[in-house]
C-alpha cells in the first residue's frame, strides 16, 4: 500500500513567510516560541491538499484560487474558541449596573442602543448581553442592536445556530437557563427567540478596513480576550478602530487581563464600581449614532 512522505520540517524562512503572512492577514503573531504549534497544527493542511512541503503551503496561501477559504481554515486551527455563558462577572455587573443605567439616560430621546461584542466565537457573550438588557427592561419603543462579529465562519455558524451544550453554562445562574433557552432533550438548550431578537452575527476581520467601515457607530464595545492573539502593532490598529467606532462617551470593555497601556491614549479609564472600563470623551458639537449611521446595521 502506497504511503504518502513525511512532511519536511518547517524551515526557518518559510516559518517567516507564514508567520508574517498570517500577521498581515488577521494580526495572529507567532513567536519563535510558537513556531512548533504553527507547524504542527498546520501540518493537518499539508496533508488535507496532499503538498509535499510547508513552502508549497504557503503558495498555496499566497495565491491559490481559493486563498480566502483557506485562510479562513487556518485562523479556525489556530484560534482558540472557548467561552461561555456570563464570563467575567465584573465587567457584566460594571455594563448592567451602572453604563447601561446611563445609557438609557442619555439616549431616552431617540430611544437606540448599539453594541458590539467583537470577537463573539460562537455567541454566548452577545447573547449573554441581550439576556441582561431584558433583565434591565422594559425596552418598549427602544431600537436595540447588538452586533456579535468573529474572524473565523465556523464559530458564527454555531451562533446563529444558538444551541449550546451544559458546559457553556457553567457560570449560569439556572434560573436564566429555565428563563431564556429551551430544553431540547438531548442535554442542549436553544436560545429563545426574544433574546435572538436583537443580535446578529457577522464575520468582521479586525484588521480588514473595508469590513469595520461597515460596522455602524456603537455605544459600547465588547473585546475581552482577543488581543491575547494580537502583536502590539496590530492591538494598536484595532484599538483606533475602536476609538473611531464608538459614539462620544461610548464604552470600550476589554478582559480583566488587558489594558490600553502603551496602545493608546484616547480613552479616558473610568473607575466604576464593579471594574475599570474605557471610555471615549465627549467633544462639544460632536453627536453620538446617527441615523444614517444606524441604517448600516445589518448591511454587512
Amino acid at each position: 500500500m502506497w504511503k504518502p512522505e513525511p512532511i519536511p520540517p518547517l524551515n526557518d524562512e518559510t516559518f517567516r513567510l507564514l508567520r508574517d503572512l498570517i500577521h498581515d492577514y488577521c494580526g495572529i503573531y507567532f513567536e519563535e516560541s510558537g513556531r512548533f504549534l504553527l507547524e504542527r497544527r498546520l501540518a493537518r493542511r499539508l496533508s488535507l491538499h496532499q503538498l509535499p512541503g510547508f513552502r508549497d503551503y504557503y503558495l498555496l496561501l499566497k495565491y491559490g484560487k481559493h486563498r480566502d477559504e483557506e485562510l479562513a481554515a487556518v485562523i479556525d486551527l489556530l484560534t482558540t474558541n472557548e467561552t461561555y455563558f456570563f464570563r467575567e462577572e465584573a465587567g457584566l455587573r460594571a455594563f448592567c449596573e451602572e453604563i447601561v443605567p446611563e445609557l438609557r439616560e442619555r439616549r431616552k430621546q431617540d430611544r437606540t442602543l448599539r453594541i458590539w461584542s467583537a470577537g463573539c466565537s460562537t455567541g454566548e457573550e452577545p447573547y449573554t448581553l441581550a439576556i441582561l438588557l431584558l433583565e434591565a427592561g422594559p425596552w418598549e419603543e427602544w431600537d436595540v442592536e447588538i452586533l456579535g462579529s468573529d474572524i473565523n465562519q465556523r464559530v458564527l455558524q454555531a451562533a446563529r445556530r444558538g444551541v449550546y451544550k451544559r458546559s457553556a453554562f457553567r457560570a449560569t445562574e439556572p434560573r436564566y437557563l429555565k428563563e431564556y433557552f429551551e430544553d431540547e432533550g438531548d442535554g442542549s438548550f436553544r436560545i429563545q427567540d426574544r433574546v435572538r431578537r436583537w443580535v446578529s452575527f457577522n464575520h468582521v476581520n479586525l484588521l480588514d478596513p473595508a469590513r469595520i467601515s461597515l460596522v455602524p457607530r456603537m455605544d459600547v464595545i465588547f473585546c475581552r480576550n482577543v488581543s491575547i492573539y494580537f502583536d502590539r502593532q496590530a492591538k494598536r490598529q484595532v484599538v483606533a478602530s475602536f476609538y473611531q467606532k464608538l459614539a462620544e462617551e461610548g464604552y470600550l470593555l476589554l478582559g480583566h487581563s488587558e489594558s490600553l497601556i502603551n496602545l493608546s491614549t484616547d480613552f479616558t479609564l473610568r473607575h466604576l464600581k464593579h471594574d475599570m472600563v474605557y471610555q471615549k470623551p465627549f467633544r462639544q458639537g460632536v453627536q453620538g449614532p446617527m441615523s444614517h449611521v444606524q441604517s448600516q446595521a445589518r448591511s454587512y
